[in-house]
């Protein structure tokens, strides 16, 4: 496995990064989300993480236009 050559360039504009932050993010607030809001429904961020990761796999293997060179 290598590194890209323009790998910071993917990390910028790539959809696929971008939904995978989305859905760390709601992965932590799911956990946060247990400690000050009891009442929360269980799963409910988790569920919504999963849909998340699930676009970015489709992202990962869609060609993106704006990752071709500009």
């Amino acid at each position: 496995m290598m590194l890209d050559a323009d790998w910071r360039r993917i990390l910028r504009r790539a959809w696929s990064v971008r939904l995978m932050a989305v859905a760390a993010v709601l992965s932590g607030l799911e956990v946060g989300l247990a400690f000050w809001v009891p009442d929360w429904p269980d799963g409910a961020l988790a569920a919504l993480s999963g849909l998340v990761t699930a676009s970015a796999l489709v992202a990962r293997i869609i060609a993106q236009s704006n990752m071709k060179g500009d």
